[in-house]
């Protein structure tokens, strides 16, 4: 196992930058609580009301923000990867949209609980994600083919999205745009344990195929030559992220751009080559505590979801990393 030092480097700072700030992110809130006394009530040494506010209130909330970076950040690092391109992200390529799509389903026609919700929510992302990669597939997925038709089906999903939403009631319409802006409030320890799950079994499966997805970023021949199975390797690694995709998504709704900015930071940071899969991982989790603290302090009173304010710095990343491409020649 080689371990380049800068990426272990990395890799340390943004794990401690992020520790920090999920303290800092469990002290906020009506009732205010320091760095030490949020750190005590962690080790069993708080009040009952400290107890309780942090271990019922706020870890759980803390804890889906903190997956749902891990599994964005790995999902749009191996998207990025297989298709060779930097707007290769469940965001662009419409694996988000699919998972919108399959909740409002539940919302709209099902009347659903959070479980069916959430169940709709899987479904959809796997549905799609099967579709494009059965749509791209010609001799192999590659590349822009993937991109093109990810973006075609999340239009048509957007379409399907907006139909939903013209056909519910008030009440769930209503639902219905609050779970799409992406956010972590009212979030319990009933959204922790399937994220939790379904992140320890397939950020390994990922992270184990780090070489093979690396070889693949140098073509299917080179990758082939090398003794990767190319094709295998694709359809595991893709299949992985959509589901990482929709597991985060179920519990947090759609989130824009981490995944789409993770893996980009991270790979500035690192300066390796390859997909730079854990620190893209690492990257998510603290975008994502990040922006969640910014959104609860920077405005007062007025609390944003975490989805409106990753859409709003996410999208200024997006025409920045599009200015830069055009200025490269690569788009």
């Amino acid at each position: 196992m080689r371990v380049a030092p800068r990426t272990a480097a990395v890799v340390a700072a943004l794990t401690v930058a992020a520790l920090a700030v999920s303290v800092l992110l469990a002290g906020t809130g009506d009732y205010p609580m320091g760095p030490s006394a949020v750190l005590r009530t962690l080790a069993g040494q708080g009040t009952a009301a400290e107890e309780f506010i942090v271990l019922d209130l706020r870890l759980p909330r803390l804890l889906v923000a903190l997956l749902t970076g891990v599994a964005l950040g790995l999902a749009g690092a191996v998207f990025q990867a297989v298709s060779r391109n930097p707007l290769g992200s469940p965001d662009i390529i419409g694996f988000t949209e699919g998972t919108a799509a399959g909740a409002l389903v539940a919302i709209v026609v099902l009347n659903g609980s959070s479980a069916v919700v959430a169940a709709g929510a899987v479904g959809g992302g796997v549905l799609t994600g099967l579709a494009v990669y059965l749509l791209a597939w010609r001799r192999g997925v590659h590349g822009y083919r993937l991109v093109l038709v990810g973006i075609g089906a999340a239009a048509m999903l957007g379409g399907v999205r907006h139909y939903l939403l013209t056909r519910a009631d008030l009440v769930d319409a209503a639902r219905a745009v609050l779970w799409m802006t992406g956010s972590l409030d009212g979030r319990d320890w009933s959204h922790v344990w399937p994220l939790l799950i379904t992140c320890a079994v397939l950020v390994p499966v990922v992270l184990g195929r780090g070489r093979p997805l690396r070889m693949l970023e140098m073509g299917d021949d080179a990758a082939r030559a090398l003794g990767v199975a190319a094709e295998r390797t694709r359809m595991v690694v893709m299949g992985a992220a959509v589901l990482l995709t929709a597991a985060a998504t179920s519990a947090a709704g759609p989130i824009a751009f981490v995944a789409l900015t993770a893996p980009q930071l991270a790979r500035r940071l690192t300066r390796a080559a390859g997909p730079n899969l854990l620190p893209a991982a690492v990257m998510g989790a603290l975008l994502m505590v990040a922006a969640d603290l910014v959104a609860q302090q920077a405005f007062g009173d007025r609390r944003l979801p975490v989805g409106v304010l990753t859409g709003v710095l996410g999208g200024g990343y997006l025409l920045w990393l599009l200015w830069t491409e055009r200025r490269a020649g690569r788009v």
